[in-house]
């Protein structure tokens, strides 16, 4: 068992999603950084699917009830384990390895230095009530687990086999200017002419007001050519939509399934854990 002893900013149980239900309204939900989830994964030595823990920010603190091995990847920061029956280590997520952490033991992870999610992975993974084949924590929605609170208690699943004892390069936030490339989406032709040309060629900034649903880009406007508004349509994960505002919005896991502003363009999927560790105000540019 584990003892949430401080959440930080937003502590939330996420797999890898429940994709294909968008018929039921239903988002894929999931980490957002699931690159980053599955090296957690693999360092512990659960599948890659287990549900592990997304921390925004840092700031977390968690106490163990039994011995476990732990990883932590994704953003970039000071992670340290302490207790009268452990010791002291620290470690830091991009070196790739896991952590032993004894029973009685807590482990903390501080604020970040680069990116902005936290992954952490327990081997034999974090236990809640599937939905849909998925432990995620839907924000959007409010399905699955809810955000974690002090005082809660989070049981573990048993640890399939040993983990990983070999080191792992894990990729690093960039700091600077992210690139993310983007496809060609359904609705370019409702933008000025050479709309596709130059949304590749501008930076924009990451709005604050970004979540799991989206995250927000502000900079100079797009131009509609088309001034009416859409239906509902179907909305994919990475689908750029622009409201009348012109400043775009990437959806992300906890995105809605419909939506009536038009989309240009549609980031490339393995671009997307570019996007769940950009921090406000950091610069983004499209590649076309």
């Amino acid at each position: 068992m584990i003892t949430v002893v401080k959440t930080g900013a937003q502590l939330l149980v996420e797999d890898l999603g429940r994709p294909g239900h968008a018929a039921m309204g239903l988002s894929p939900s999931g980490a957002l950084d699931a690159r980053a989830l599955r090296l957690a994964n693999r360092l512990v030595g659960n599948a890659p699917g287990a549900a592990g823990l997304e921390l925004l920010l840092g700031g977390a603190e968690l106490e163990f009830g039994s011995d476990a091995v732990v990883a932590v990847a994704g953003a970039l920061g000071p992670v340290s384990v302490a207790g009268a029956a452990a010791g002291e280590q620290a470690a830091e997520p991009g070196t790739g390895r896991a952590l032993a952490v004894r029973a009685g033991a807590r482990l903390r992870i501080g604020p970040a230095r680069a990116g902005l999610r936290y992954y952490l992975a327990v081997a034999g993974g974090i236990e809640a009530d599937p939905l849909m084949g998925s432990r995620s924590a839907d924000l959007l929605s409010g399905l699955g687990p809810a955000p974690l609170r002090p005082g809660g208690v989070l049981a573990l699943g048993r640890p399939p086999g040993p983990p990983d004892a070999a080191w792992i390069p894990a990729a690093v936030p960039p700091a600077g200017r992210i690139c993310v490339r983007v496809q060609p989406g359904p609705r370019l032709d409702w933008f000025a002419p050479g709309c596709w040309q130059r949304l590749p060629g501008r930076d924009w900034a990451v709005s604050p007001e970004s979540n799991r649903v989206g995250v927000r880009l502000l900079g100079r406007p797009l131009e509609r050519s088309v001034q009416g508004e859409l239906p509902s349509e179907g909305m994919v994960t990475g689908a750029v939509q622009v409201p009348p505002s012109g400043q775009p919005t990437v959806f992300l896991a906890d995105h809605p399934v419909t939506g009536g502003y038009p989309v240009p363009a549609v980031v490339v999927p393995a671009d997307l854990p570019l996007l769940a560790q950009a921090r406000p105000g950091q610069p983004v540019r499209f590649l076309g």
